[in-house]
């Protein structure tokens, strides 16, 4: 058992993020919606947060993948448009959007599943057909 419990020190300093890989920072409340890139990613304020990370702070939904922006054709492009338009139009016409088992993602953005006024932001993306759920790894293509 002690033997174990060394490796397992070991691994962790050597590979730190691991320890951190899964973990989640509960929830929060944002104070206003920023800006809308595509379908998943967005920056919001969060006014009782240190403005270093809480200001214009980038967004990702948790377990989607959308349509890119810049995608590789046409149509891809023009679902990712209405991807986005969808998600903004909810974002901005909303009471309320939470940031729900908030992590730190690759780029600096925060991976969180989003609810708006209670739904999932992922599954009404999904319903949409603007969304396929994504759990990482390789991304299927759009332009298939």
């Amino acid at each position: 058992m002690a033997r174990v419990l060394f490796y397992l020190v070991v691994l962790l300093s050597v590979f730190p993020s691991l320890s951190l890989a899964q973990a989640t920072f509960g929830s929060v409340v944002i104070s206003r919606v920023v800006s809308v890139y595509d379908g998943d990613t967005f920056r919001v304020d969060i006014d009782h947060w240190p403005a270093l990370v809480g200001q214009s702070a980038p967004i990702r939904v948790k377990q989607v993948d959308t349509p890119e922006i810049r995608g590789k054709c046409a149509s891809e492009k023009a679902l990712a448009q209405r991807a986005k338009l969808f998600t903004q139009a909810l974002l901005l016409n909303s009471q309320q959007v939470e940031l729900r088992n908030i992590e730190r993602g690759k780029y600096f953005r925060i991976l969180a599943d989003v609810y708006i006024d209670g739904q999932s932001l992922a599954s009404q993306l999904i319903a949409n057909n603007l969304a396929r759920p994504y759990q990482g790894g390789k991304r299927r293509g759009w332009c298939e």
